[in-house]
């Protein structure tokens, strides 16, 4: 074969396989030229993100403090006998409402009432005695001495009978004061001691609020502080007034243990429960304030977005107090403007925003 022709065949299969290569490449070109460009449009286009705002109003800002704390008893006291004995008498129900003075409960005293019997038997001769000698002492029939000695036999005889009651008192077991009687632990027939507990009265009307405030706090809170307090499930608030702080600070926990008293009449509620504490510290009048969520800290600033002709503006702010939701702006805002609430971490210097709701 001719070299010359030889060298034509190769070159014109080279150029198809060339051109074969090329083709085979153009669809995927066109593909991530299309690509490209549906990411460029983006770009091109001005982004505008759906946000809530609010027009900032004066209001009425409380400055409260929270803090957790707990029912206790205005009194309490575990029910026990002053002496030993078996238990004859048991007076009261279970759970049950008692007065102060009300016999609960007794122990065997019959050897003292015998006792009582016998000496208040001697009574009556003894104090004849004392007639008797005094009358004869007018008609110098007897001495002094003798009259003497008869009065001091009635004396002792008086101390003695006193001594015998005390002692039957104590084998009566008495209210100290109102309340609830809770559930008894011993039963008729069983010996008691002073280390015996019967049962464990409770007075629950008034009831305290007992909590402790951080000691930076501590100046804040006086007699006489008045608070609110609420109980897991019920809806409503309970008023206290704070009536006794403790002397110092506790060293340990760096707080000043506090107690409030609650009327609680009705009984409603019961010792024991937690209660959810809110202290006010100030209320300010005309405050601005704003949701907590509207805040964005950047570079150790607080800085808002603020809506202004579709565009979102960012401005630095003073904060002041803080409440459960909402913090008090001291400076950098003004009555009227219009804040945005949403997407903040979204929002960037003239970002246009689309409103849907304002508050």
């Amino acid at each position: 074969m001719d070299k010359r022709l030889k060298w034509g065949i190769l070159a014109l299969i080279g150029a198809a396989i060339a051109g074969g290569v090329i083709y085979m490449q153009t669809p995927k070109a066109n593909k991530e030229l299309e690509a490209a460009d549906k990411v460029a449009k983006p770009a091109n286009n001005r982004r505008i993100l759906n946000v809530n705002a609010k027009v900032i109003k004066p209001q009425l800002l409380t400055d409260e403090i929270l803090i957790s704390g707990n029912l206790v008893p205005d009194e309490e006291v575990d029910l026990s006998f002053e002496t030993s004995g078996k238990i004859t008498e048991i007076n009261f129900e279970e759970g049950s409402q008692v007065k102060k003075g009300q016999l609960l409960a007794k122990v065997n005293d019959r050897s003292l009432q015998a006792q009582l019997l016998k000496l208040e038997s001697q009574l009556k001769l003894a104090e004849d005695r004392v007639y008797r000698q005094s009358a004869l002492l007018k008609k110098d029939a007897v001495s002094q001495e003798a009259l003497e000695q008869v009065q001091t036999e009635l004396a002792t005889l008086n101390a003695d009978i006193e001594l015998v009651k005390a002692n039957i008192a104590l084998t009566e077991l008495r209210a100290p004061f109102d309340g609830i009687i809770g559930l008894r632990q011993v039963s008729v027939g069983a010996y008691a001691n002073p280390n015996t507990q019967v049962a464990k009265l409770t007075k629950i009307s008034p009831l305290k609020v007992e909590f402790a405030v951080p000691e930076r706090y501590a100046s804040d809170i006086h007699k006489g502080t008045n608070l609110s307090f609420r109980i897991e499930g019920k809806l409503k608030d309970y008023s206290a007034q704070v009536y006794a702080l403790e002397s110092k600070i506790d060293p340990t926990t760096h707080t000043l243990p506090i107690r409030a008293i609650y009327p609680n009449h009705s009984g409603e509620l019961l010792p024991g429960r937690y209660a959810s504490v809110q202290l006010k510290r100030a209320e300010i009048k005309n405050a601005i304030a704003v949701p907590s969520e509207a805040i964005v800290p950047e570079m150790g600033k607080d800085i808002i977005y603020i809506y202004k002709a579709g565009k979102a503006q960012p401005t630095e702010i003073t904060s002041g107090i803080r409440t459960a939701g909402e913090v008090q702006v001291v400076k950098g805002l003004q009555v009227g403007d219009t804040i945005i609430t949403s997407g903040t971490l979204q929002l960037r210097t003239g970002l246009s925003v689309t409103l849907d709701n304002i508050d």
